[in-house]
């Protein structure tokens, strides 16, 4: 059985992600008490426990739970299975986009395995600015997916401007 170097990559890749993830959550789970944070750097960054039952952000947080259970453990096999096929069609030699939905595959894992788990996703990444500025808690594997996401989008940004530098030499 000859398996395609990048599906070797997507399971390195995407399973490095889900297993450092998984192991800093469970580490926050049992060792810290829900909203108990640990200064990193003094009023920029703490390990901070929050639990995330909604999306990026929080986003649905506040939806009916029916609607939040349907969709939390439906989407992320659905965007699985959109970036296996994605990856199916691109060339083994595109290392950065294979890199990037290798990315964001596992960052969708390892969030789902905390929905199946716990109905919430674990976010222990709290950065603010003393009592001014907060950014949302995250964790691992929402900066894999951000990440995958934003490398994806440099690559369509060169790729439009390389199209249309041919253009510009066609005419």
């Amino acid at each position: 059985m000859n398996i395609s170097r990048k599906y070797l990559i997507l399971s390195t890749v995407a399973g490095a992600i889900i297993a450092i993830d998984q192991l800093i959550k469970i580490y926050v789970h049992a060792n810290f008490s829900l909203g108990e944070s640990l200064p990193v750097i003094q009023d920029i960054f703490h390990i901070t426990y929050v639990r995330n039952t909604g999306a990026a952000f929080g986003i649905f947080r506040d939806a009916a739970e029916l609607f939040r259970t349907v969709f939390f453990l439906s989407m992320p096999p659905i965007a699985c299975a959109i970036i296996l096929r994605m990856l199916y069609t691109v060339e083994d030699h595109d290392l950065w986009q294979i890199f990037s939905l290798s990315m964001i595959f596992g960052g969708a894992i390892g969030n789902y395995i905390d929905r199946l788990r716990f109905g919430y996703v674990i976010d222990f990444l709290d950065f603010h600015y003393k009592d001014v500025w907060s950014y949302p808690a995250f964790n691992v594997a929402d900066s894999a997916i951000v990440g995958g996401v934003c490398i994806l989008l440099v690559l369509m940004f060169l790729q439009a401007r390389a199209e249309k530098r041919q253009k510009a030499q066609k005419a």
